[in-house]
């Protein structure tokens, strides 16, 4: 058996992980011939790979490490967990402290009424258990033909084909199809889609779709309405100030349930510990993972309001996972929402260095491939074009241009991703202001030599 660490060469590694390794959401073809970036470590938001580059983490890995990396707390919170109960299930009417503690947490914790959490091991999985959940809440209040649940082209809720179908990424829809009974509407993305409408005229369209589509269906039919409050892998598209409001009053209008998917925008990414709470959302359901561990440990799963809880309870939900309520995980979980409680992280975001943060990353507007740049919170992206004035995307095919510039990334140490050709960041919360000025320095140097790869290879040519 061949024996790996830290200390193996960096062409070793990446010819193993080539060899054996499938990678998610990866042409492995293409990876197996340049290899991949081996990160041996991390502290902060800082990053080392296995050739000793130190790299700013500017997507908090999977918009999920809002602690920051190398916390001995939370290590030990799960070594002591380990040692005293490592695992047990939550079945047959079993719990354990671990999950009973964190759920009372999170009650206290989450807006309104949601007083309730079913866990899951991921997002994925939470959106899958809301599809069930949904269908059974309809089903045991004596209106079983309410099954379809309505969500947003280009909006994200995992991968699972549940998750995934609920989503509107077409090109994983593309990919093994997709389950009946859901429907999608189009997105609030003023920049690419709003035309000649005002951002208000153009957000109030787009909500009033989700009427139209619940009216062409049938009110009788429609279950619920699924979508992030700001859509992360979508290109962190921040809707117009009068969508949500629409939405809001549409949902209460057809008595459907609103399902808000907070995996990427919960627990302090948009300065509050939800985003319901920046937006003014009420959401019946709202989905959760990422940030609740901080990455630390695979947790996930579902707060619930107290009236469709109730409703749920009055049956015997049929669903679950081995990893419910897993000890290990709900012990880190509960030691990361303590120290973002205690450290004020938060608030901090809030009043500090997310303001500090919007006004250098709103500043790129000047930097001539950028045609926007949006932010709330912790989460912000840039849309590139070759034309501000006119909102133009390339003539290349979409992502060319934005790969480019991830690369540039790279090459400078900085992890900023591309959507299309939209750039897009989700520090840790704890980046200070000094590492947003380092952040800040290499994206404006990563779009500088963009420029000029696009201009040497002819591609600042609008469609």
């Amino acid at each position: 058996m061949t024996i790996l660490s830290t200390n193996t060469p960096t062409e070793e590694l990446r010819r193993i992980d080539a060899a054996h390794h499938m990678h998610p959401f990866t042409n492995n073809a293409e990876l197996g011939e340049k290899g991949a970036r081996i990160v041996t470590r991390a502290e902060g938001c800082w990053l080392t790979d296995s050739d000793g580059n130190r790299i700013l983490d500017a997507m908090a890995g999977l918009w999920c490490v809002n602690i920051g990396y190398g916390r001995d707390e939370l290590a030990a919170a799960a070594a002591r967990q380990m040692q005293e109960l490592p695992y047990y299930n939550t079945f047959f009417q079993t719990s354990h402290v671990p999950a009973i503690a964190l759920a009372a947490k999170l009650a206290e914790l989450a807006p309104g009424d949601l007083n309730h959490v079913f866990f899951a091991g991921s997002g994925s999985e939470a959106n899958d258990t809301n599809l069930r959940m949904v269908r059974t809440y309809w089903q045991a209040k004596g209106q079983p033909e309410r099954t379809v649940i309505i969500g947003r082209w280009n909006g994200y809720h995992g991968s699972t084909v549940g998750a995934m179908s609920l989503g509107g990424m077409k090109g994983m829809h593309a990919q093994g199809g997709v389950l009946d009974g859901i429907e999608h509407i189009d997105q609030p993305n003023w920049w690419a889609e709003g035309g000649d409408l005002s951002p208000e005229e153009f957000g109030l369209e787009r909500a009033r779709q989700l009427e139209e589509k619940i009216l062409e269906i049938g009110p009788d039919k429609v279950g619920a309405f699924i979508a992030e409050p700001v859509q992360g892998a979508g290109g962190v598209i921040v809707a117009p100030d009068s969508y949500w409001p629409e939405v809001q009053r549409i949902v209460e209008e057809y008595g459907i349930l609103l399902i808000a998917d907070e995996v990427i925008c919960g627990f302090g990414r948009t300065g509050n510990w939800f985003a319901s709470q920046t937006l003014g959302l009420r959401p019946h359901i709202m989905t959760i993972a990422k940030g609740l561990s901080s990455g630390y440990q695979p947790i996930g799963g579902s707060l619930v309001c107290d009236e469709v809880a109730e409703v749920i309870g009055s049956v015997e939900f049929n669903h679950g996972y081995t990893y419910s309520g897993h000890p290990v995980a709900c012990a880190v979980a509960l030691e990361n929402l303590r120290l973002l409680e205690e450290e004020k992280v938060i608030e901090q975001v809030r009043d500090d260095t997310g303001p500090y943060l919007k006004e250098k990353f709103e500043a790129l507007v000047d930097h001539p491939l950028v045609g926007e740049a949006k932010i709330v919170g912790m989460m912000g992206s840039l849309a590139l074009t070759p034309n501000e004035a006119t909102r133009a995307p390339f003539a290349a095919e979409a992502g060319t241009v934005g790969f480019i510039c991830r690369e540039r990334c790279f090459n400078n140490n900085l992890i900023m991703r591309h959507v299309a050709d939209r750039m897009i960041i989700s520090p840790p919360l704890v980046i200070s202001r000094e590492e947003i000025d380092i952040l800040i320095d290499r994206a404006r140097q990563s779009l500088d030599e963009t420029l000029v790869a696009l201009q040497e290879q002819n591609l600042m040519v609008e469609d």
